[in-house]
């Protein structure tokens, strides 16, 4: 098996792991990133409201999709930075640094190829999450959408290919920002127990790979937050002004919710992610550390 490969699969299990802990949290985050201001005072009005009116399988809704894209895009996370890392050790290796096998990159290489995976990872992780986000802020009791599947046949038939990519501007952004400072975190943490204890990475304990991964999602969502509500925001709009548009553009969408809602718009449902983090980023890390060390092993 080639190392692109054991990367891929390594990531996809990071990515199931990633879905499954983190999926109740996402919903509640999403429906109040996308609803009217007062629609909920907080956090647990939101989770009671949907455990109440829609039922528990109600935190999962939605999940077919992200368990199967999510799944897609965090194993081309960790294929594009593990290549891009490669890319550098080699290079630290003709020009005498890095240490052994020229590994300990700088903090700007993993910064460029946190940037490349997060790139890479949004031609996949905009139209899933627009599909998800959809699912999860229809009407339980008249859906537009009787699945993931169905969702895709019905946005395309009538708005082409680009309907699937909605917000995929905002997207990029989001991806590009966000994985810079996310896998820059969570590689110097690694590199830093490694030298202050000489050991090799796969002798790291999985409780750190949490600790590292939760640490690194943190790092994640204080850069990108405000964007992922707009992104949310764009992927819940009308199609069309006939459908419903109220945003013309990303830029029409920052101005508008600036001055309809004020600057407490932008940070509306970030409890559950703040909640979600941990876990969630925490699971992926630990997911792919330890299918990489069976792999590779």
């Amino acid at each position: 098996m080639s190392n692109a490969v054991k990367d891929l699969t390594a990531g996809t299990a990071g990515g199931i792991a990633q879905v499954l802990v983190g999926q109740p949290f996402d919903i509640v985050k999403v429906r109040m990133q996308t609803s009217a201001r007062g629609t909920y005072s907080g956090m647990l009005h939101c989770a009671g409201g949907i455990l109440k009116n829609e039922g528990p399988l109600a935190f999962y809704k939605g999940t077919l999709t992200p368990l199967l894209g999510i799944g897609v895009c965090v194993s081309i996370q960790f294929g594009v930075l593990e290549y891009a890392k490669r890319l550098f050790a080699t290079q630290n290796i003709a020009q005498g640094r890095g240490g052994e096998g020229g590994k300990m990159l700088g903090g700007g290489q993993l910064v460029v190829a946190g940037v490349a995976a997060g790139l890479a990872n949004g031609f996949v992780s905009g139209p899933v999450e627009h599909i998800r986000i959809r699912l999860q802020t229809q009407s339980n009791t008249n859906p537009m959408y009787a699945g993931p599947f169905d969702a895709i046949k019905k946005i395309a038939s009538s708005h082409g290919i680009a309907g699937l990519f909605k917000g995929q501007c905002v997207t990029f952004l989001r991806e590009a920002t966000g994985y810079g400072a996310y896998f820059l975190v969570y590689e110097k943490l690694i590199q830093r127990e490694m030298t202050q204890k000489g050991i090799r990475r796969e002798q790291i304990s999985p409780l750190n790979a949490i600790l590292y991964g939760a640490t690194a999602g943190y790092a994640l969502w204080a850069v990108i937050y405000p964007i992922d509500m707009i992104k949310s925001r764009m992927q819940t709009d009308g199609f069309t002004p006939a459908t419903g548009q109220k945003y013309a553009s990303a830029r029409d969408c920052v101005r508008k919710v600036w001055k309809a809602e004020g600057i407490s718009a932008f940070t509306r449902g970030l409890g559950p992610t703040l909640i979600r983090s941990p876990f969630a980023n925490g699971a992926t890390f630990l997911g792919f550390e330890m299918a990489s060390r069976l792999l590779y092993s």
